[in-house]
């Protein structure tokens, strides 16, 4: 059972744990008696008005549906993390890389120190007084410029001390080219690292091959030993890129936990140089399905007291739990910016060096009307068909630089893998009230951080 009120300001449906009521405003969860579900879903079904829908829940809840109130304008956030394009080049050769390489359709280059010193200051001038911040590395492939990056890194910290601040850093990383010198630094400072890798050796080679078509399996398994030599980042999660060529998804989420990763999490290709390597609207029933098995197995494992650290379902717990509630998908163009290799600064890592995503420079400033009027534009509830969907304030209305290029194809999609996570999540939460524990949470924002807002 399923049901959704008008305007979709609430969900019915059932769960092992029984029939539940999901209000969309804050993403609060409620149990149902069943005789009150199945009227519930009678007068849902009737077709009663938005109003009519509002007070019904409101009689059930205690809890008065607000209507929203769109802002004329939104005012852009001091900002909280920015990502640095140490290399816009990259050792290896992925078909599906919607960066050219890290080129980003243009040639290759790497950051100087005088930049990423520069965004160092800009983060710290331009972010709130005693703000915990996150300094991203990123590419192409970021180790290809490591000696800016432990530069860069030693005078950050030197200088948010001096500021009152306290700076955290993360890597996104090929791995290939990890050392013990690298393994040692990252553990030092408590680095969260997120490895790209696709799957086992034969699934991985065939879509992530190193720029002279050798594999990179091997590679990043030499990687992983060698952290676990010379020291382990504080977090380590694996990135797995999903095509419609993939294959099965459980084999590759168990296959990648027994690596030892502290997360492991997909995503599907939208935008892509090669058509064939990017998912189109028929393709996502088998990724939903294959994505529903791993979290069935998750919830099975977790619910016996096991470990089974799957990046999405994950997430998706903590974020009903916690009950959040985002108008956006991710911080892009508020508290999170990125920095190209020559000090201009966007959008997101995703649009480097587009026009249109442009947000300031390292060495003047961020643009507030830039990034106020993307807030504005883009805020959830303004977008179609978003503001009448149920999912919307767990979804934000989905990637910009996608629904920019391919639209809306996943919305299917999200929607399914979100009733599945709420169904789960009551069953969770039965099973295992002590997952919900403030101590996982707290892990659980540290690790959300470490992505530096580009969920």
């Amino acid at each position: 059972m399923t049901a959704a009120s008008p305007q979709a300001s609430a969900l019915l449906f059932d769960s092992a744990a029984g029939p539940h009521l999901f209000v969309t405003d804050r993403s609060r969860v409620y149990g149902l008696e069943r005789g009150v579900a199945d009227e519930l879903a009678h007068r849902l079904a009737a077709a009663c008005s938005a109003a009519e829908a509002d007070a019904l829940i409101a009689a059930l809840t205690g809890v008065e549906q607000p209507r929203v109130m769109e802002q004329a304008s939104v005012q852009p956030p001091p900002l909280r993390t920015l990502s640095l394009n140490l290399a816009q080049a990259c050792n290896m050769a992925c078909g599906y890389c919607y960066a050219d390489e890290g080129r980003f359709g243009g040639r290759a280059r790497s950051m100087p120190l005088e930049v990423a010193r520069a965004s160092v200051d800009r983060l710290l001038a331009e972010s709130a007084p005693g703000e915990d911040l996150v300094l991203g590395f990123i590419g192409g492939e970021p180790l290809l410029n490591r000696r800016v990056l432990r530069a860069t890194v030693d005078y950050a910290l030197q200088a948010a001390r001096g500021a009152g601040r306290r700076m955290r850093f993360s890597l996104t990383t090929n791995a290939t080219l990890v050392d013990a010198e690298d393994a040692a630094f990252l553990h030092e400072h408590g680095f969260h690292v997120s490895v790209s890798l696709d799957g086992a050796q034969p699934g991985n080679d065939l879509l992530r091959p190193m720029r002279d078509g050798s594999g990179s399996y091997r590679r990043v398994l030499e990687a992983l030993e060698t952290m676990q030599r010379h020291g382990r980042p504080r977090h380590l999660a694996a990135r797995v890129t999903v095509t419609p060529r993939s294959g099965e998804l459980l084999p590759i989420l168990q296959h990648h936990i027994g690596l030892g990763f502290d997360s492991v999490g997909f995503a599907a290709v939208l935008t892509s140089p090669d058509p064939s390597l990017a998912f189109d609207a028929t393709d996502f029933d088998g990724f939903t399905r294959q994505m529903v098995a791993c979290g069935r197995q998750a919830l099975q494992e977790l619910s016996a007291g096991r470990c089974f650290p799957f990046g999405n379902f994950e997430t998706a717990m903590q974020e009903i739990h916690r009950g959040s509630h985002r108008p956006y998908p991710c911080g892009a163009g508020a508290g999170y910016l990125s920095v190209g290799a020559s000090g201009g600064m966007y959008a997101c890592h995703r649009v480097i060096d587009e026009p249109a995503w442009a947000m300031g420079d390292v060495r003047t400033g961020t643009d507030a009307a830039r990034r106020a009027r993307h807030l504005t534009l883009h805020q959830v509830d303004r977008q179609q068909p978003c503001g009448s969907c149920w999912a919307r304030y767990l979804c934000g209305g989905g990637c910009h630089h996608e629904v920019q290029r391919r639209g809306r194809i996943a919305c299917d999609y999200i929607r399914d893998w979100l009733a599945f996570c709420l169904s789960a999540y009551t069953e969770l939460a039965a099973a295992r009230p002590d997952y919900f524990s403030a101590a996982r949470q707290q892990r659980a924002a540290g690790a959300d951080d470490a992505r530096a807002n580009t969920l």
